[in-house]
C-alpha cells in the first residue's frame, strides 16, 4: 500500500512537471501572437525576426512534453483515468506547437508586407482579432488547470466571433482588391494571415474540448459553433513551414 502512494505521488509529480511545460508553451504562444501583430502593425522587421526564432522552442518544449508522456505511460503505468489526462496533455501540445507555426507564418508574411503598400486600418483590425484570439486561448488554457467545463463551453462558443472578424477582414480584402488592383497582392497576404489567425481559434478551440473530453470522458456532442458566410470561399492556410 505504501509502495502504491509512493507510486501515484510520483505520477502526480512528474505529471505536474509536464503541465508546467504546456502552460509555459501557452505563454509563448500568446506572446508570439501578440508580437507578430505588433510587427505587422509597426512594420518592425527585428520583432518579426524574434518571433521566427522563439518558434524553436516552443517546438522544442512540445517534443519535450510527448517524450516525457510516453516515459509517464510507460514507467507509471497511469489508470485510465490518469491515461486520458496524458493524452489530452499531449494533445494540447500538439495544438499549441500549430499556434506557434501560425504566430511564425504571420511574422514571415508581415516582413513581406513591408514593402508594399499599406491598406488602410487592415493591420488594426488584424492586431485587434490577434487580441481575441490569443485571450480564447488563454481562457481555454485556464479552462485546463481549472478542469472548468464551463469555461471550456465558452470558449468554443466564442470561436464564432472570431469566424464573424475573418468574414468580415474577407470582406474589406475583397473591396479593395475590386477597386485597386494594384492591392491585389497585400491584401492577399494579409488574407493569408487573418486566415492563420482564425485557425488558431480553431485551435483553441480544440483544446477546450479536449478539457471535456478530460473532465467528462467524451468529447462534445453537439456541433462546433462556426460562423456562416464567406470563410467557405476561403483558401487554406500556410503549412507550418
Amino acid at each position: 500500500m505504501h509502495s502504491e502512494k509512493h507510486i501515484v505521488s510520483s505520477f502526480d509529480r512528474d505529471l505536474e512537471g509536464v503541465q508546467a511545460m504546456v502552460m509555459k508553451m501557452g505563454g509563448l504562444v500568446e506572446t508570439a501572437l501578440l508580437d507578430a501583430a505588433q510587427a505587422l502593425d509597426t512594420r518592425d522587421e527585428e520583432l518579426a525576426a524574434r518571433v521566427r526564432a522563439d518558434d524553436k522552442v516552443i517546438d522544442a518544449l512540445e517534443e519535450q512534453v510527448h517524450t516525457e508522456c510516453a516515459r509517464l505511460i510507460a514507467l507509471r503505468g497511469p489508470t485510465a483515468s490518469d491515461l486520458r489526462t496524458v493524452l489530452t496533455v499531449m494533445r494540447i501540445a500538439a495544438n499549441l506547437e500549430r499556434c506557434g507555426d501560425y504566430a511564425k507564418n504571420l511574422a514571415k508574411r508581415s516582413v513581406v508586407l513591408n514593402g508594399m503598400m499599406p491598406i488602410d486600418g487592415a493591420t488594426g483590425s488584424i492586431r485587434r482579432m490577434s487580441r481575441a484570439v490569443v485571450m480564447q486561448l488563454k481562457d481555454a488554457l485556464d479552462a485546463y488547470i481549472a478542469r472548468d467545463t464551463r469555461m471550456a463551453a465558452d470558449v468554443r462558443q466564442r470561436d464564432r466571433e472570431i469566424d464573424q472578424m475573418y468574414n468580415g477582414l474577407f470582406r474589406e480584402f475583397l473591396t479593395h482588391m475590386l477597386e485597386d488592383t494594384r492591392t491585389i497582392t497585400p491584401c492577399m497576404h494579409l488574407h493569408f494571415i487573418a486566415k492563420n489567425i482564425e485557425r488558431v481559434g480553431d485551435h483553441a478551440t480544440g483544446i477546450a474540448e479536449q478539457v471535456i473530453y478530460l473532465v467528462e470522458g467524451r468529447m462534445p456532442e453537439d456541433e462546433r459553433p462556426k460562423e456562416t458566410g464567406v470563410t467557405a470561399l476561403s483558401v487554406a492556410p500556410d503549412a507550418g513551414a
